[in-house]
């Protein structure tokens, strides 16, 4: 019984990660490079992975590239705004699987964690 109920702990553990994305979280990246960045989890369901740049209208050759979890509806959108009286205009690209904007983390597929906790359990269920 108890490897039963281990089995739910896991399977659960799974089933709730596999709710929100991993994405790649670079809050600045110049000339491809990402600095600072991580993998992270977007906090729920309606985010997805975004691929962003920031160009500064004053300069016009200065693009900043950002990357992390973005809320969906502002998905293929552009936004225009000001930062210490510089303007300048944000576009976001997102796609919604673990990883899809540009980290080279590898990462299990939910059917394989799945079927590896289904076996572990059921392995402990037959030593008994």
């Amino acid at each position: 019984m108890n490897s039963v109920w281990k089995a739910v702990i896991v399977l659960s553990a799974f089933i709730a990660a596999a709710q929100c994305l991993t994405c790649l979280q670079c809050p600045i990246g110049v000339l491809g490079a990402c600095l600072f960045g991580e993998d992270v989890t977007c906090q729920n369901v309606t985010e997805s992975c975004y691929r962003g740049q920031a160009k500064f209208n004053a300069t016009g050759d200065l693009t900043l590239h950002i990357r992390g979890c973005l809320d969906s509806d502002l998905c293929g959108r552009t936004i225009t705004s000001n930062f210490l009286g510089v303007g300048f205009s944000s576009t976001f690209e997102c796609c919604t699987t673990d990883l899809c904007n540009g980290a080279t983390s590898v990462q299990l597929s939910l059917t394989v964690a799945l079927c590896a906790a289904i076996l572990s359990s059921l392995w402990g269920v037959w030593e008994l």
